[in-house]
Order: C-alpha cells, then sequence, then structure tokens
C-alpha cells in the first residue's frame, strides 16, 4: 500500500516550498505563517500541460485571470508551476477561513508582496484594525502599483474562502485603478464576488475552467507512465471518461493500481465507492455540505440527471433549486447541463449511491419508483423505464410504455434492444395488461406465436373488463398492433384486416401528440398489413399499403418498417417484370437499414432475396448466392410467410440456373403454415417442380402442374408459357401469353420472355424471318436490364439465330463476347450499367477509388489521413449499399454501375 505520505505528496496542492522567514505580525497580533506566501511545491509525479501552461501566459494580455474548478482540479499546481517560470514578481498568497477581515486580508496581501521584492513603500502604510482598511491605503497602493515598470502578478489560492463582501469591493479597487502594474490570478472553487460580467465585456478577464483543466487521454497516459503505469491509451480514455479528467480522481487511482497485480484491470473495474477517492470525496466535499445538502445529494444520485422539481420530489421539501445553484457555483461535484438539469460527476455519483446504501438502507428502491412516477408524469419515457424497472415496479414500467403508445420500440428503434435486455427481467407475478402486452410483444418480436398469442388474449380478455379511458385506448392500440403481426405471421388477411379496423377507430380515442410521438406504431401496423395483402395476393391494395409506409417521416424508429415496405415493393415489382425498378427498391430498402444504425431485427432481408433473384435473372449466380447467405444471416429461423416463399423462390431460380433441379425442387417449397394459400408463392413453386418434370422426361407432367398458374402473375405465366412450348403445347403456351392481365404493368422480364415463346413458336413452325423479328426485339428490351436467362434457358434453336449478323450485333458486349477490331484479341467486355440509382458518400467514393487502385486498408487511411477503423467502416457500407462482400466484387460492381 502507498504511504500516507506519498499519497499526500500526489494530491494536488498538497506540498510546498517555505519562502525566507520575514518579520511582522498580522493586524491581530500574529504572526505572518511563511507557509502562505509560498510557491506549492510539484511532486516527481506532476505533470506539466504546456496548452494550459500557454493559455495563462497568454493571460497576462489581460488584468484579471480567473482559475475555477472543483476540490483536486489541479489549479494550485497549475498556477504554481506557472508562476515559477515567470519573469516578473509574482506575489503568492494562500486564503485560510480567518481572512475575510478586510484587515486582515489586505495585511497578507502586502506581506505577500514584500515577500516577492515588490514592497509597497511605507506611505502606504499597515492596516491596524482586522475588522477594517483605511481607502487612503488602498488608493496608495494602487497608485505605487500603476507607476511600477515591471508589472506585479498577484496569485490569490483558495481565494472561494474569502467571502465578505467588502474585501471584493476593495480588491475590484486596486485592480482597477493599479493599471498595468498589476496582474491578479484568483484560485478558486466557487465564483468569486467580484463583478466579472464587467471584465468579460471588456474582455478584461481570461477564464480556466473545470472543462479546460480536464486531463485530456493522452495527458493521462503521460500521467501514469510519471505512477510507473504504462497502459493502452484506450484503457486511459476509458479512466479519463469516468474521472471526466479530473486531476486528483487519476492520481488518486494511479496511487491504487500501481499497488495492483493487475494496473489495467484495477482502472477498468476498481469500486470507486472504496478507494481513496471516496475518501477525498466525502471529505472534501460532501462532510462540509449541511445535512439538507448531503440528504439531497444522496437521494439524487439514483438519478442520471435531475432538475430541481424532481429533486424536491425526492427529498420531500422545495429547497432543491437553492442547493442545486450553489452547488454548482461551488464547483461541489454537480455539473449543470442547461435549462435547469444538473448531473453529478460520474465518480461522486457512485460513492454517493454506495453511501446511500449506508446511511438509508432500503430506500434505493423507493427513490427510483417516485423519480419513474415524476418522469413519466412529464413526458421522459426512457428514464421512467429505466427508473421503475430499477425499482421492480413492473406494472408500472409496462404501462408507462404502453400507455405512451410506443409498444412499437420493442420492434424497431436504436432502443429496441435494450428494451428487450429491460424486460426480460420481468418476472410472471406481473399481471397487468400492460405486463401481458409486452410479454405478447417480446415473444411475437421473437415469432414464438404460441406464448405471443397467450399473453395477447389475456390482454385483451382484461382490457375487457376495464373502462374506455384514454390509457384502455392506447393499450387496444397496442393490442391492434400485436393481432395485426399475428395476422402477418399466420397469413390470415382476414385477421389483419380486422387489426386494421380496430386501429382506425381507436386512433380517434388516442391523444393526437402520442400518434405523433411514435410514428412507429403505425408504419408497423401497416406494414404487417400490406405484407398479408401481398402474400394473399391482392396486389394492388397491398402496393397503396406499402407505398404508404415507404413515405412515412424519417427517423430510425420507423427505419424498420420503412425498410420492409421498400422490400416488399421491390418483391411487386419483380414480379410485374421489372428487374430495375426491384433493383431499386431494394437497395433502397438496405440503404435504410444501413442508415438507421439499429441492430436489425429479426425479419428484415427481403431485399436481399429480391437483388438475389434480379442477379439470377441476370445470370449474375456468384452474387446471387452471396445475397441468399447475407439474407439467411438475417433472417433465421423466421416463419414470415412472404420472407420464407421469397427465400424459396430465389434459392430454387438459381439452383435451377445451376442446373441442380432436384434441389430446386426441394427448396421451393416455403415450408411455412399459413391460413391463406399464396398464389404467387404456389405458382413459383408449380414451376419449378413442371420445370423439373419436363427435364427429367415427363413433359405431361410438367404440363399439369402448370394449371395452377394464372395471367395474374405476369412473370409467372410467361414461364409457365415457355415450359409449355419445350413440352410441344404451343396452344396451351398462347393462351397463357393471352391471359396475362398486365395493362401498363409489365416490365422487361414479361415482355422479353413472351417475345421469346411467340420466336420459339415461329422457329418451330419454319417462320425464321418472324422468329429473328422477335428475337431482335427481345435482346432490345433484354439489354437495358441485362436479362441473360431468358436467352440462355430458351434452348438451342435460339442459338443460330443470335448467331446472324444483325442480332449477334445486339447481343454483343453483354450476351455474348463484343467482336474484336482487326488486329484486336478478343476479350469480354463489361455489360452496361443498369439505371439503378445508388448513393455513395464522397468519402464512400475516396475510399472505393483506391480500393480499385489495389491500395491496402492501411494504405488507404494514410492517403486519406484517416484511421485504419474508419477506412474499415466505409467499406463496409459501400459493400452493403453495392449488395456484395468483398473488394473484388465491389468494384466489379461499381464499374458495372459506371460509378469509377
Amino acid at each position: 500500500m502507498s504511504t500516507l505520505a506519498e499519497i499526500h505528496e500526489n494530491v494536488p496542492g498538497s506540498a510546498v516550498r517555505l519562502v525566507p522567514e520575514l518579520s511582522r505580525t498580522d493586524p491581530v497580533g500574529d504572526p505572518f505563517l511563511r507557509t502562505r506566501f509560498a510557491l506549492p511545491a510539484r511532486a516527481h509525479t506532476f505533470l506539466r500541460r504546456q496548452r494550459l501552461v500557454d493559455h495563462l501566459d497568454q493571460a497576462l494580455r489581460t488584468p484579471l485571470t480567473l482559475l475555477n474548478g472543483p476540490a483536486g482540479a489541479g489549479k494550485t499546481l497549475l498556477a504554481a508551476d506557472w508562476a515559477s517560470g515567470l519573469d516578473l514578481p509574482v506575489a503568492w498568497l494562500t486564503f485560510d477561513v480567518g481572512d475575510c477581515r478586510p484587515g486582515v486580508f489586505w495585511a497578507y496581501v502586502l506581506q505577500a508582496l514584500r515577500a516577492c521584492g515588490a514592497p509597497a513603500s511605507e506611505a502606504v502604510g499597515e492596516p491596524a484594525d482586522a475588522a477594517g482598511v483605511d481607502h487612503r491605503l488602498l488608493s496608495a497602493l494602487a497608485g505605487e502599483l500603476n507607476d511600477r515598470e515591471r508589472p506585479v502578478v498577484l496569485v490569490l489560492d483558495e481565494y472561494d474562502r474569502v467571502t465578505d463582501a467588502t474585501v471584493a469591493e476593495q480588491l475590484e479597487f486596486v485592480l482597477h485603478h493599479s493599471g498595468p502594474g498589476l496582474h491578479l490570478v484568483l484560485v478558486t472553487r466557487t465564483e468569486p464576488l467580484l463583478p466579472l460580467h464587467r471584465y468579460r465585456a471588456a474582455g478584461d478577464l481570461t477564464e480556466i475552467r473545470s472543462a479546460e483543466l480536464a486531463f485530456t487521454p493522452e495527458e493521462a497516459t503521460t500521467l501514469l507512465e510519471l505512477h510507473g503505469l504504462s497502459l493502452p491509451v484506450q484503457a486511459a480514455r476509458n479512466l479519463v471518461d469516468r474521472t471526466r479528467g479530473w486531476a486528483a480522481g487519476l492520481s488518486l487511482s494511479a496511487l491504487a493500481a500501481r499497488e495492483s497485480s493487475d494496473p489495467e484491470l484495477y482502472l477498468k473495474e476498481f469500486e470507486a465507492d472504496r478507494s481513496t477517492v471516496a475518501d477525498f470525496l466525502l471529505a472534501e466535499v460532501l462532510k462540509g455540505q449541511t445535512p439538507e445538502t448531503q440528504d439531497l445529494l444522496l437521494r439524487v444520485s439514483v438519478l442520471e440527471r435531475f432538475c430541481p422539481d424532481l429533486a424536491n420530489e425526492l427529498t420531500d421539501r422545495v429547497d432543491a433549486e437553492a442547493i442545486l445553484t450553489g452547488l454548482h457555483r461551488e464547483n461541489a461535484f454537480v455539473e449543470r447541463l442547461g435549462h435547469s438539469w444538473y448531473q453529478l460527476h460520474p465518480l461522486f455519483g457512485e460513492i454517493l449511491r454506495a453511501h446511500l446504501r449506508v446511511r438509508l438502507p432500503g430506500l434505493e428502491p423507493e427513490l427510483h419508483r417516485r423519480a419513474a412516477r415524476w418522469l413519466h408524469r412529464h413526458g421522459f419515457l426512457q428514464e421512467t423505464l429505466a427508473h421503475s424497472a430499477a425499482a421492480g415496479d413492473w406494472d408500472l414500467t409496462a404501462g408507462a410504455l404502453v400507455d405512451d403508445l410506443a409498444i412499437g420500440l420493442l420492434f424497431t428503434g436504436p432502443s429496441s434492444e435494450n428494451l428487450a435486455r429491460l424486460f426480460s427481467h420481468m418476472g410472471p407475478e406481473a399481471r397487468s395488461p400492460a405486463t401481458h402486452l409486452v410479454r405478447a410483444a417480446h415473444d411475437l418480436a421473437r415469432h414464438d406465436l404460441d406464448h405471443g398469442l397467450a399473453s395477447l388474449r389475456h390482454a385483451e380478455e382484461q382490457l375487457a373488463h376495464e373502462g374506455n379511458g384514454a390509457h384502455e385506448a392506447a393499450a387496444r392500440l397496442s393490442c391492434a398492433l400485436l393481432d395485426a403481426l399475428a395476422a402477418r405471421l399466420t397469413g390470415c388477411p382476414p385477421e389483419v384486416e380486422k387489426a386494421a379496423e380496430s386501429a382506425a377507430e381507436l386512433r380517434q380515442e388516442v391523444p393526437v401528440h402520442l400518434l405523433d410521438k411514435h410514428p412507429e406504431l403505425t408504419a408497423l401496423l401497416m406494414t404487417h398489413v400490406g405484407s398479408t395483402l401481398l402474400w394473399a395476393g391482392r396486389y394492388e391494395d397491398a402496393r397503396a399499403v406499402l407505398t404508404s409506409v415507404a413515405g412515412a417521416p424519417g427517423g430510425t424508429s420507423t427505419a424498420l418498417p420503412r425498410e420492409e415496405a421498400m422490400g416488399h415493393l421491390a418483391l411487386l415489382d419483380y414480379m410485374n417484370g421489372w428487374p430495375g425498378r426491384a433493383e431499386r427498391k431494394a437497395l433502397a430498402a438496405v440503404s435504410e437499414a444501413d442508415r438507421a444504425g439499429a441492430p436489425r431485427p429479426s425479419g428484415s432481408g427481403i431485399g436481399r432475396l429480391v437483388l438475389a433473384a434480379v442477379a439470377v435473372d441476370r445470370n449474375e449466380l456468384g452474387r446471387a448466392q452471396t445475397l441468399i447467405d447475407e439474407a439467411a444471416e438475417l433472417s433465421s429461423g423466421t416463419p414470415d410467410p412472404v420472407l420464407a416463399a421469397g427465400r424459396a423462390l430465389a434459392a430454387a431460380r438459381l439452383l435451377m440456373a445451376r442446373g441442380k433441379v432436384r434441389d430446386a425442387v426441394e427448396a421451393a417449397d416455403p415450408a411455412v403454415p399459413a391460413a391463406v394459400d399464396s398464389p404467387w408463392a404456389r405458382s413459383h413453386e408449380a414451376l419449378v417442380t413442371s420445370a423439373a418434370h419436363l427435364a427429367e422426361g415427363r413433359p405431361k407432367e410438367a404440363a399439369e402442374v402448370l394449371r395452377s398458374v394464372s395471367g395474374d402473375q405476369p412473370v409467372c405465366a410467361v414461364e409457365a408459357a415457355a415450359i409449355q412450348l419445350a413440352a410441344r403445347r404451343p396452344g396451351a403456351a398462347f393462351d397463357l401469353l393471352d391471359s396475362v392481365h398486365a395493362e401498363g404493368r409489365a416490365g422487361p422480364a414479361v415482355t422479353v420472355r413472351a417475345a421469346l415463346v411467340r420466336a420459339g413458336a415461329a422457329a418451330a413452325a419454319g417462320d425464321g424471318a418472324t422468329a429473328r423479328k422477335l428475337v431482335a426485339q427481345a435482346l432490345l428490351d433484354a439489354r437495358r436490364e441485362r436479362l441473360r436467362r431468358p436467352f440462355l434457358d430458351a434452348g438451342a434453336w435460339i442459338r443460330p439465330l443470335i448467331a446472324t449478323a444483325p442480332l449477334h450485333e445486339l447481343a454483343a458486349g453483354w450476351l455474348t463476347p463484343a467482336a474484336a477490331a482487326q488486329g484486336e484479341r478478343t476479350r469480354p467486355q463489361a455489360p452496361p450499367a443498369p439505371l439503378v440509382a445508388v448513393e455513395l458518400s464522397a468519402r464512400e467514393h475516396d475510399v472505393l477509388d483506391r480500393v480499385a487502385r489495389m491500395m491496402s486498408t492501411e494504405e488507404i487511411a494514410a492517403d486519406l489521413c484517416l484511421s485504419v477503423n474508419t477506412v474499415k467502416t466505409h467499406l463496409k457500407s459501400v459493400y452493403r449499399k453495392l449488395a456484395v462482400n468483398r473488394r473484388g466484387e465491389a468494384v466489379r460492381r461499381a464499374r458495372d454501375l459506371r460509378m469509377l
């Protein structure tokens, strides 16, 4: 253990260097104490901080300098270190509690001037009375100081002990009339009584306060090294965060850590209430306060922040405003946040909480409960939840969440995981409607339908026996949201529409400000509705609902529903044969999730599945596999019917493109039970099964399976027509093409396949001219979208046609290799970029450009003056936006999009 003398040596302001003995006595008749005029000595562990010394040097341009900070902030040693290097006479005076009488004060000031070799003349005289001083003495002193050729620096240390307003007025008089002959430095914990506002307005004041006195992580690292501790900068940074750079806290922690077998672990985990830091703060700050102030500090220690009204709630008194104002003015480790809000210094708060448990055992839960109720009344939801949970009052916690209409935050937004962790501690004994709703939300968010629906029914039964007030309306609206989610997960459109109708009625009973405050509730509910309608094949209804969600107000709370809505809209575009539009919306969905920055809940990933399906149509099979794998990681085990069908669709199409027919048939089944069958999911499954029959030589069975495919799904219909034609049933193929109901809706994926089916039929009939004309039209439509699979799947008949001069020219460079100029080697060309908007920031463009130049991450960081971690962050963002996961793929993708 460190000796008491060693600790004393290292605490700021503890040791002094004595000055030669001086004669005379003060007006009371006591001899002057030499230690009061000595510059405090700096220990061997003292760290000179040049930035502060330079600031004090610059401060000589103003007549008054104020060094204001809490106990242990390093004010005294900083002033002493600076003063010791000055080429000017420095009169140093450390005050005591008895120096507030004017006569004693000025007697000590005059003695300090004598001690530094700048004495006042006999004409100034000496104070004869401890209680007062002759105004003539002050005028004479100011006059002599003003006449000096070299100014005197007068440092008044611990000036906060001077509380007499008369002394302050006299000091201001002398400072004002001394002109350039006096530079006054006040070292204090509190605001001096001087009219600082006038000095500020005139530019005559330099202030160095707590924020500037705080150690930086780099300074803390050097200080720890002086104590014999060599720690990583991050460990020092963590310590600075915990101590807020407080000098005494750093020094005392370093002394204790030096005695530990693992100093780095000690500094990371030390218990503040069992350390010398606690002794220092309790002695220097808490014990000097009145019993009322001590009681307030102990009670507010359970709060992260507090205002006078909240403090009064915890103390059952009405004097908090005056106490808090005084504590802040005294730099008593009570920090002002603005707008009448305060917080305790982190270490002081830790120590006070431990002290509270000793002095007022058992009170802490009640303080949390009182705080939660006050915070709930005043609309501070997150803090209400934290304090009511700390009190173990789960009815209050869940009730606050539901009353605030904030149950959607369990599903979306940056606080979703924190809320899930908070409510994971709620036991089964909490049985209010609100607690049942929270349990239901928790289970449904994890797709536990059985437990989620059981809790939801309990809540609805209890609410049925209660009144119809605003609180009950909020709870019932929360029920509607959860009912909609349950209907979505079970694929039941009647139930989701019933929930939507109930929500529309309940919105009229809920305060408007709550609806405005929580747009995520409506966005989530409508996403569930839109997804269920899409599953059921009600495409236009689904599009209208999902479009409204995609355009919902921005912000992190609605990021998940916006992402899912755009992903579903992308799927709708894909099913209508618009791969470019689908890709744009899917990329927007992925970017939306990236911008939100929140942990991605289960259920996201539909956008990547659409991108995978588009990649298959373009014969980019490696990229398609990557996207499917990423989507699987994001939504593992999710029983969402649309997502499951989307995953089955993308995986089956990829396997078919790779010739793995039997694997494709197995992958095509979504394997998710649903109350209502999905026409599009059934059609896609039928297509894969039919194609497998055809590939295995069973054309009759292939044609039979296609009976369930109708013209309501344009892409499915034209693909079914291609299979019918391959099965030598051209009549059935044309019937399917004629049945497509896509007025104004069918995109290139439909028109290209339809043209190829008709071209194949013309070729089989010997009408080569018609076949060439239709293939030419298909190539023109497909080129902008880079649709390669329809041509690769068309069959052997198409190859001779594309080899002919006019068609070869249309296919060159994106479907077939470009023709080489005379004397040049034939080499493949990159396909033209699709019309897809991918937005990279300027810095992401810089990073991508250097990746394309084969620069390493470290080289990019050095070239752009960034940290390696920042470069990695930009790279991850680029990968997400381009839907790739490797450098080479990012560069190729960017070149396809003509971004490089």
